[in-house]
C-alpha cells in the first residue's frame, strides 16, 4: 500500500524532525520545507499530497499566505502550528479554510492523532453515500455539496460539519458533541470554534442556511423545510 504523504512546513528544523520521525513512525511519508517559498514549491511540485503541516511564523512568506496559496487551489486538509495562542489568529485560521490549529508547544503524539483523524475521515467515505436534504445534495465520495444544482464551494471543516448535520437531522446537537463527531477529539478551546464555522456553512449555503437551528445555550439543530 502506498504510503500517504504529508507536507511538514516550520523553519525549526528542530522541529521538522521532531514531528517526521513522529509521522514516519506511523508508516506517513514525509516531505519537509524550511520556509513558505520553500513549501509552495515543494506543493505544487509533489502529487498526491493528503496534508499539510504549517507554521504561522516563517521567513519569505508566513503560513497566512501560504494557507491562502493553497486554498486557491486546493481543498487538502491544513493543520496549522503557531507560537500564539491569540483567540484572533485561530479565527483568522478557521476563515482562511485551516481544518486544525495547534498551539506551541504540543504533544507530538496528539499532533500524529489529528493527522490520523482527518486521513481517516477522508478515506473511509463510501462512493455511493449521497446525502440529499431540501435541495441540499452531499455526496461524500465525491467531495462535493450542490444546492438546487449549484455547487458550492466549502473547505474540509464546512463539509464534515455539513455533513454531520445532514446525517443527524432533526436531532439537537450540543457544540461538545459537535466538536467530537467532527473535530474528532478532545478539543479544549471554547465554542466559537464552532460558531465561526457555522456562521460561514450558513452564508455559502444561501437561503439554505435557515436549516441550520440555533438552539440557544446548548447548540444547533439540522431542520428540512416542511
Amino acid at each position: 500500500m502506498e504510503k500517504l504523504k504529508i507536507l511538514v512546513v516550520d523553519d525549526e528544523s528542530r522541529m521538522r524532525k521532531l514531528v517526521r520521525d513522529f509521522l514516519v513512525k506511523q508508516n506517513f511519508e514525509v516531505l519537509e520545507a524550511g520556509d513558505g517559498v520553500e513549501a509552495l514549491d515543494v506543493f505544487f511540485g509533489t502529487e498526491g499530497i493528503a496534508l499539510v503541516i504549517l507554521d504561522v511564523m516563517m521567513p519569505k512568506m508566513d503560513g497566512w499566505q501560504v494557507c491562502r496559496e493553497i486554498r486557491s487551489y486546493s481543498k487538502v486538509p491544513i493543520i496549522m502550528l503557531t507560537a500564539k495562542s491569540d483567540e484572533r489568529d485561530e479565527l483568522q485560521g478557521f476563515e482562511l479554510g485551516v481544518d486544525e490549529y495547534i498551539s506551541k508547544p504540543f504533544s507530538p503524539k496528539i499532533l500524529v492523532a489529528r493527522v490520523e483523524a482527518i486521513l481517516r475521515r477522508t478515506s473511509t467515505r463510501g462512493a455511493e453515500d449521497v446525502l440529499s436534504v431540501s435541495g441540499i445534495e452531499l455526496n461524500k465520495a465525491a467531495h462535493i455539496v450542490k444546492v438546487d444544482g449549484k455547487q458550492l464551494d466549502l473547505s474540509f471543516k464546512e463539509f464534515e460539519l455539513l455533513t454531520y448535520f445532514m446525517e443527524n437531522q432533526g436531532i439537537a446537537l450540543s457544540r461538545e458533541k459537535i466538536l467530537n463527531n467532527v473535530w474528532n477529539y478532545d478539543y479544549f478551546g471554547d465554542a466559537r470554534t464552532i460558531d465561526t464555522h457555522v456562521k460561514k456553512l450558513r452564508s455559502k449555503l444561501g437561503d439554505k442556511g435557515e436549516l441550520i437551528k440555533t438552539i440557544w445555550g446548548m447548540g444547533y439543530k439540522f431542520e428540512a423545510a416542511e
